[in-house]
């Protein structure tokens, strides 16, 4: 009998409570807004035939479903390429000295394209995302201890388009998977510590448009077939490149070419005319250039940019540089040049308008009335030569000694041949804009450098 009354004095608290709990909710729910009090009146059971109409769309609170707030979509399912190369990132990251905190958000649950340096776009003839480039520049990695910091580790996502690594600390070779790389075309490896032999893989990237190397330890001669691609830029300055430049140098289809700051020897190419369709700006400064310019420079119609500076390169002008009918910026000093300077030179438009012509630092003993307006507009530079009359002169003793030691150029002759006697400077003058600055010679820092 008192197990009886026991558990019905339990029943009737247990009754009273749920009475009260229910009393006090109704109560306290009157008092909130009514997508709370809604959501109270479902975990008190009331939800159901009778429950209130949801708030109406358009207020502070979002409308309830099924006693609950609308569930966020579930983010997209990555492609199995995404997957690949969020692995391949991963395990990069995992590798690494990463100083910056450039790989902070690259996390197993994000998108590789919401990595930071990475860019995504449409596989070409599908709708899927791929990692199309790569851009660490000036990230500043550098490999843990004991080990090194191997280009491999990352060059194994056959989508990529461009790879950007300028400022860091990679070491090793080029892998050769990027001759696999259907739409790869640019590759800049400036400013690491790239050591060996010119990256011969470059040379079968068929796509390939864009190369920057400069500023790496890269050693031995420049392969003659590099000029034979379809490259839009040629960036090799501050390396170890040393040898005769290749007679192929007049096939490349560059627009822009930096050999500066190598060990380049010998006499510039002849074949360089071939190039006029294309090449317009181009620095062999700092180098052991040696020999006679060949008239064929003459030929190179579209050239703005022309530096020979810092080298061992010797006889006149050649009067064919009166054809250079776009060039702005003319180097040539620092060398062994000598004779008078072409009037036809100093009466290029490009360099009369808005140029710079540098002779400093040759032999140079006479200019003309057109040259010394140039000279004293600080347009031309012919400081340190053998111009009577003229300040800052090399001495009669130093510049009597030079010439009495003078060799002919071979083929003199072809310096005085001018294939555009005819040229009408005029007609190129423009007034209206002004030029853009040159491309090549901001190739002469480390930090990257974008053309467009």
């Amino acid at each position: 009998m008192d197990t009886i009354t026991f558990s019905f004095s339990v029943l009737s608290f247990l009754l009273l409570s749920s009475s009260f709990l229910h009393s006090s909710l109704s109560v306290f729910s009157a008092e909130l807004p009514r997508s709370e009090r809604e959501a109270l009146q479902c975990i008190d059971g009331e939800a159901g035939d009778n429950a209130p109409a949801p708030s109406p769309d358009g207020g502070d609170n979002p409308p309830l479903t099924n006693c609950g707030y609308n569930p966020s979509p579930p983010p997209p399912l990555l492609s199995l390429r995404l997957l690949k190369a969020r692995l391949v990132l991963l395990q990069f990251a995992a590798t690494i000295d990463d100083p910056t905190g450039f790989t902070k958000n690259w996390k197993e649950d994000v998108s590789p394209c919401d990595f930071r340096g990475v860019r995504c776009d449409k596989y070409p003839n599908t709708e899927e995302l791929a990692v199309s480039g790569i851009d660490f520049n000036q990230a500043g990695f550098s490999p843990r201890p004991g080990s090194i910091l191997d280009l491999t580790l990352i060059l194994g996502i056959p989508e990529l388009t461009f790879f950007h690594v300028n400022s860091n600390n990679f070491t090793g070779s080029v892998p050769t998977e990027i001759i696999k790389y259907p739409f790869f075309f640019e590759l800049d490896l400036s400013n690491n510590k790239l050591e060996g032999h010119f990256p011969w893989q470059v040379l079968f990237a068929v796509q390939l448009t864009f190369l920057d190397l400069r500023f790496n330890s890269l050693i031995g001669p420049v392969p003659p077939s590099l000029f034979f691609l379809d490259l839009d830029v040629i960036f090799i300055n501050n390396n170890n490149f040393f040898g005769y430049l290749p007679w192929t140098f007049g096939f490349t289809r560059a627009r822009y070419l930096t050999f500066a700051n190598n060990k380049f020897i010998g006499p510039i190419p002849r074949s360089i005319g071939l190039a006029s369709k294309t090449l317009t700006e181009v620095l062999f400064l700092g180098n052991q250039f040696s020999g006679c310019l060949p008239f064929e420079i003459g030929f190179l119609k579209n050239a703005v940019v022309f530096d020979v500076s810092k080298n061992s390169l010797t006889g006149p002008i050649p009067e064919s540089f009166a054809c250079l009918e776009k060039i702005r910026f003319l180097n040539l000093a620092n060398n062994r040049f000598y004779g008078a300077v072409p009037e036809s030179v100093c009466k290029l438009p490009g360099i009369q308008t808005d140029g710079n012509f540098s002779l400093a630092g040759n032999y140079f003993s006479k200019v003309g009335p057109e040259c010394v307006k140039l000279i004293k507009s600080k347009v031309l530079d012919v400081s340190q030569n053998c111009i009577k009359d003229l300040p800052n002169q090399r001495s009669p003793e130093e510049c009597e000694k030079f010439l009495s030691c003078l060799k002919p150029c071979p083929n003199a002759r072809s310096l005085t041949y001018v294939p555009c006697k005819k040229y009408d400077y005029s007609k190129y003058v423009d007034t209206a804009s002004s030029p853009p600055a040159p491309v090549t010679y901001e190739a002469l820092k480390p930090t990257r450098h974008r053309l467009m």
